[in-house]
């Protein structure tokens, strides 16, 4: 019996590691060219971001490649008589099941080691290499056209060379909040992009600035400069954290919510007890209950990443308990075929539901703590009927 289920359990290794490489190659380039096309990047660092691409996808192939293995393996075993054998032999076939369940109980310990350590990595990394790339380009259109301006962020820059990362002879233009066009310039402005913290730093030594058109003017040796990332650069997303950052930033948000709970009650009260009634509508009130609702969403959009991270994570387990069943009932069709039949109704009503989930999560409907598990328990229920067949007949 050992025997039977190694040769099984080998099967399966051999067919699931062939198709993952090919289904992962097949989607790193996908990958790669949506980054190339959304970021502007050019072949070197497409070249820079390749192995930092595979990882980030893994977690996503991994259990429909896996389905694809059990549906060729035990097609196979069955359309040879191979599983009739074994059962009138004695042999259920929940143990000739059971190197399936072994392997998919191992890749989904892998798939959420992935997403939880491997994701965060290689987005960080990628982020990094993105950031250099717009960081060489920032410097280029200084150096050859001397000048570089944002409209939308109200700032422009003014050099008379550039040596490395260090601008020479820079004047720097910026509007503040009240709309006013301040101007600063340096000797030398070193360049920094600092993507923890999000922004653009510029170093610089003995500048001078004040207002535009005032007489008045202030020195400075040395200060610096920040100007905000691009948004697509400075964005974090919940699927990039860590289990770790998920956790410490559902605990700060909800510190946060208390803190911004209790200053609306007070300013609730003053206005109240000084008959400041518009105050409520359009003052202070008004923006504090706006950070309130911001910081219960964050809270939810944490939260429901956590327990969706360990329900996806399981779902190898939950696409063999069906695959296993369907692809044995299955024994004179084609694998290929068989896979299509029993992937179609997981693409059509597992993700879907997977989805429902997390948005009816994120809005406070449901608690995600049970509700993500609800599309596993659909493939429970649907993989129970299909293995009560098969010990039957």
């Amino acid at each position: 019996m050992r025997l039977l289920q190694r040769y099984i359990f080998a099967e399966l290794i051999r067919v699931f590691s062939l198709l993952v490489v090919i289904l992962t190659i097949m989607l790193v380039f996908v990958g790669l060219f949506r980054e190339a096309t959304d970021r502007g990047l050019g072949a070197v660092q497409i070249l820079q971001i390749m192995p930092f691409v595979v990882p980030s996808l893994l977690p996503f192939t991994i259990p429909a490649t896996l389905l694809l293995a059990v549906c060729v393996v035990y097609g196979r075993l069955s359309g040879d008589l191979e599983v009739t054998a074994a059962k009138s032999a004695g042999i259920s076939a929940i143990q000739l099941l059971s190197p399936a369940f072994l392997l998919a109980g191992v890749l989904s310990a892998v798939a959420f080691g992935l997403t939880n350590y491997a994701i965060p990595w290689a987005v960080t990394n990628i982020e990094r290499i993105v950031t250099q790339a717009v960081e060489d380009i920032f410097l280029d259109i200084l150096d050859s056209q001397r000048h570089y301006s944002d409209a939308a962020k109200g700032y422009s820059i003014t050099v008379h060379d550039v040596q490395g990362k260090t601008l020479q002879q820079a004047t720097f233009l910026r509007r503040d909040s009240s709309g006013r066009q301040v101007f600063v310039r340096a000797r030398e402005a070193a360049v920094e992009f600092d993507l923890e913290a999000k922004v653009i730093q510029l170093h610089l030594k003995q500048a001078r600035g004040g207002l535009a058109g005032a007489d008045t003017e202030g020195e400075l040796e040395e200060t610096t400069l920040e100007f905000p990332l691009p948004q697509e650069i400075a964005k974090v997303k919940a699927r990039h954290m860590t289990l770790t950052d998920l956790e410490v930033g559902g605990k700060r948000s909800q510190l946060e919510y208390e803190r911004l709970q209790k200053q609306l009650a007070v300013e609730t009260a003053m206005a109240l007890t000084t008959g400041q009634f518009d105050s409520l509508a359009n003052g202070r009130a008004k923006e504090l209950s706006a950070s309130l609702q911001q910081s219960i969403r964050t809270g939810r959009r944490l939260h429901t990443e956590i327990h969706s991270r360990i329900s996806m994570a399981a779902s190898c387990l939950f696409f063999v308990f069906v695959g296993g069943p369907f692809s044995i009932l299955q024994a004179r069709r084609q694998f290929l075929t068989t896979f299509v039949m029993c992937f179609l109704p997981i693409l059509l009503i597992y993700y879907p539901a997977i989805f429902l989930m997390m948005n009816l999560s994120r809005a406070g409907t449901v608690d995600p703590v049970w509700a993500m598990w609800i599309p596993n328990l659909l493939l429970v229920g649907l993989g129970a009927g299909l293995l009560r067949t098969v010990t039957q007949h």
